[in-house]
């Protein structure tokens, strides 16, 4: 509505439409709240303190992939210990120092 509209109104009208739009407020604010609620809900299933954890491999023990001429070993993750630099320096190759898996077959 222009201006020049709600100038020509009566007093009883403009407080009459003052009331439609205080509940029209009402509902879409209400609607809006419910829908942040929904959002957060959501939200907190996957961010809360119980939520699963994805991704987080820091401080995971993994079984060793490799072992070495004296028995020690490496997963293959992170740095390569210095016996397996030493070794391939010498001529040696990681799959040398494969520890193999009981159960498993190769199929070619």
């Amino acid at each position: 509505m222009n201006e020049q509209k709600l100038a020509a109104m009566s007093v009883e009208d403009l407080i009459a439409l003052r009331g439609s739009i205080d509940q029209v407020l009402k509902q879409r604010l209400s609607q809006a709240k419910r829908e942040l609620q929904d959002k957060l809900a959501t939200l907190e299933r996957y961010m809360g303190p119980d939520a699963p954890r994805r991704g987080v491999a820091k401080g995971t023990k993994v079984a060793p992939k490799y072992r070495g001429p004296d028995g020690e070993t490496w997963a293959g993750r992170g740095a390569r210990p210095k016996w397996l630099v030493a070794a391939m320096k010498g001529g040696a190759k990681m799959d040398d120092f494969l520890i193999k898996k009981p159960g498993r077959k190769k199929v070619a």
